[in-house]
C-alpha cells in the first residue's frame, strides 16, 4: 500500500509513539522509512548570540547535532525492527514548509507525525507544525497523539 513513509522528528520524547507507529507501518508494508529533522531557521535567526559561545558553535550547530542524533537513533531502531531501507536527512528552514517540500520531492506515500495535546490557547497562539502539514499535504498524514505529562 505504501512504498515510502516519512517520519518528521524534533528529537523530543513526544514523538515516541509516532516513531513506533512509523516503524511498524514501514515494516508491515516493506516500505522505505524516511526520517527528517528540520533545523528551525526561526530559532536560529532569533538567537542573539552569547559572548561566551563562538559563532560556529552556537545554536545552529547544537540544533544540527540534535537532529543528527535524533534521526540516527530512529534509523537504528528501525533497522533493529526489520525495516530494510531507512533514509535520514537533516535540513534547514521552516519546519512545516520543509516537511511539505520533502513529501513532494521524495514522493512520500504516508507521513506519520506526533501531536502533543495542548490547551486551546497554546494552539491559537502558536499553531502546530503537525496541523500545518496535515492541512497542506495532498497525501495521507497519520497523526499519533501523545499526551504531555
Amino acid at each position: 500500500m505504501y512504498d515510502s513513509i516519512l517520519l518528521p522528528t524534533d528529537g523530543s520524547e513526544g514523538v515516541e509513539r509516532a516513531t513506533e507507529h512509523a516503524i511498524e507501518t514501514a515494516e508491515r508494508y516493506d516500505a522505505t522509512l524516511h526520517v527528517l529533522y528540520v533545523v528551525d531557521s526561526d530559532v536560529v535567526n532569533a538567537y542573539s548570540g552569547d559572548e561566551f559561545v563562538h559563532e560556529f558553535e552556537g545554536v545552529e550547530q547544537t540544533l544540527e547535532d540534535t537532529g543528527l542524533e535524533a534521526v540516527g537513533d530512529i534509523a537504528e531502531r528501525a533497522a533493529s525492527a526489520g525495516v530494510d531501507e531507512v533514509v535520514t536527512e537533516v535540513v534547514h528552514g521552516d519546519p512545516h514548509e520543509e516537511i511539505l517540500r520533502y513529501i513532494d520531492d521524495e514522493d512520500i506515500g504516508l507521513t506519520v507525525m506526533g501531536s502533543k495535546e495542548r490547551s486551546g490557547d497554546y494552539r491559537r497562539m502558536l499553531g502546530s507544525v503537525t496541523e500545518r502539514v496535515a492541512r497542506g499535504s495532498s497525501r495521507p498524514v497519520t497523526i499519533v497523539k501523545t499526551s504531555v505529562a
